[in-house]
């Protein structure tokens, strides 16, 4: 038996990762190696992940605010007017009892304000001053109503939404401190596939090369057309060029097939060669049970990681959700996500000592799941029409009515959850 067939059979012989167990050991490794902070204008800051917890730079609101159009009136009526204060303007005192001024909706309330009236609420005597009832409850909002300066609003590791920008904006904030979003790059494997039309002769065309970098970028990945390479040739030498290629500027490489020990599956002898450490190696879960990650560790301390999704299409999005989102979760220092709870509407198989994730449709709205057709491993149209993947743990099968957890597929750019 030759030293690379020994490696590989003892490889094989390790028991796989429990699909639980698994995503806890990369979501930690990720974290521990989580990218560096960086500032970004609000405007480039959409789909980051703060770095830091956001607060505001003053009260909020930062002074009296009027909540209506209406008078800000000073002890009693009627009152005579002295002048108008419009938003984003310093008005001067009321220094006088029985006068106001006209204020518009978001104004800043004039020191000695006693009430504001609502102009619909109001009258003019016949001398021009103003008359009527004020509410007994205030009408403006007082400084720190919303917050007060310094106070943690939102934590780190929060996702950037336009709800985030906007919160920062009102904050006083330019600039927010982020995460750098995670590098990545594919890597397709595999003389049999074509790229370009029709299958046939024996060839099957590569449907991960597409999908895939649309996959990662859903979960706040940057990856250009550049960084999807493929196929590379089924030789040891050309996956080992392309691997160190590849890792020269992601954080993260994914690559296709070659996660077994077949005769042109060259995966691991390139991790091997490579001096790359295994965080798991195969997974008990099924659909795809092949998967890895790797880590490399550079002389300066840069952590770089490998993702082997297998060669079957759902199995690879099966790796994807297993392994990559926790890791990418970790990596920007984005707290793991607990996983929704759904009632199955029909039955789901299990999987003996395998976790078994199951496609499924999630109504929201009555928080049910149902199972989806076309689900082999070589599939996508069950994928197609699926939100996700219900979790059917080892040793059960899931029975209509259980309620069991899901995980959510990244239907849209920068949804937050995985």
């Amino acid at each position: 038996m030759s030293t690379e067939t020994a490696a590989a059979a003892e490889v094989v012989a390790l028991p796989p990762a429990g699909w639980e167990e698994a995503r806890s050991r990369v979501y930690a490794v990720g974290l521990a190696a989580a990218l560096p902070a960086v500032s970004r204008p609000l405007a480039d800051a959409d789909g980051h992940t703060l770095a830091e917890p956001l607060t505001p730079r003053t009260d909020l609101p930062a002074f009296p605010t009027s909540s209506v159009d209406g008078w800000a009136v000073r002890g009693d009526g009627p009152w005579q007017v002295v002048g108008r204060v419009l938003a984003g303007h310093t008005p001067p005192p009321l220094e006088a009892d029985g006068t106001t001024v006209e204020i518009a909706t978001g104004a800043m309330v004039p020191e000695g304000t006693t009430a504001i009236l609502r102009i619909e609420e109001s009258t003019r005597t016949a001398d021009g001053r103003v008359a009527g009832t004020p509410r007994p409850a205030p009408e403006w909002r007082e400084p720190g109503e919303e917050a007060y300066a310094g106070e943690e609003l939102l934590p780190a590791g929060t996702p950037v939404d336009p709800a985030v920008l906007g919160l920062a904006a009102s904050c006083g904030h330019d600039t927010l401190r982020v995460r750098r979003r995670p590098r990545a790059a594919l890597l397709v494997f595999g003389d049999e596939l074509l790229t370009s039309g029709p299958p046939g002769a024996g060839r099957v065309r590569d449907a991960l090369g597409p999908s895939v970098p649309a996959w990662l970028r859903r979960y706040g990945c940057q990856v250009r057309p550049a960084d999807v390479v493929g196929p590379v040739a089924d030789t040891l030498p050309a996956h080992v060029a392309a691997l160190r290629a590849a890792l020269a500027d992601a954080d993260l490489v994914c690559t296709t097939g070659g996660t077994m020990h077949g005769p042109v599956d060259h995966l691991h002898p390139t991790l091997e060669a490579l001096g790359a450490d295994h965080v798991v190696n195969t997974v008990a879960v099924r659909p795809g049970f092949p998967m890895l990650l790797a880590r490399l560790v550079d002389d300066d301390g840069r952590v770089r990681f490998v993702a082997g999704l297998p060669g079957n299409p759902q199995s690879a999005v099966v790796a994807l959700v297993s392994l990559v989102a926790p890791l990418l979760a970790g990596l920007q220092g984005r707290p793991m996500p607990v996983l929704p709870q759904v009632t199955l509407a029909e039955p789901v198989p299990g999987r003996g000592d395998y976790t078994h994730l199951a496609l499924v449709r999630w109504d929201r709205v009555a928080g049910s799941a149902h199972p989806v057709r076309h689900v082999g491993s070589a599939m996508l149209r069950g994928l197609s029409g699926a939100d996700g993947f219900a979790v059917i743990r080892p040793g059960t099968s899931g029975a209509a009515g259980d309620r069991v957890p899901v995980v959510p597929l990244p239907l849209t750019p920068g949804e937050r959850s995985w």
